[in-house]
């Protein structure tokens, strides 16, 4: 299952993005207001949505100024969290891509609110 947010614009330039995903304390600030966020190290955090279970993503892959990449945590529900960084006429712009691996009942079921989470995802992009 593969899901693509829309490409979300910032004033950032790539490498203060950059920096600042890398940082997963930060992801608080872009997760929608009723979501518990909770830290769980230097590199991981759990969270958890309105009608799904808590998930913990920790930081996996990294590529200078790029690319951020987020791994869940869970052999249950494997996935990542993307974030593809590129440089804009005013300062980058960043799309978040959620890739995993589930059966199609589960896929059916998780479609909406992950779609709705990597929106909402690239709207604190924007904010920051």
């Amino acid at each position: 299952m593969n899901l693509e947010s829309r490409v979300a614009k910032t004033q950032k330039k790539p490498e203060e993005l950059y920096n600042f995903l890398i940082q997963v304390d930060n992801f608080k600030n872009l997760m929608p207001e009723d979501t518990k966020f909770e830290l769980k190290g230097e590199d991981k955090f759990l969270f958890g949505l309105k009608g799904m279970p808590e998930i913990a993503l920790a930081l996996t892959d990294k590529t200078p100024y790029s690319q951020v990449v987020l791994g869940s945590t869970s052999d249950k529900l494997a996935f990542t969290l993307t974030c593809d960084i590129s440089e804009s006429e005013s300062g980058s712009e960043a799309q978040l891509v959620f890739n995993g691996d589930f059966n199609a009942m589960m896929a059916m079921m998780i479609k909406g609110p992950i779609n709705k989470f990597l929106e909402q995802l690239a709207n604190g992009l924007e904010k920051i």
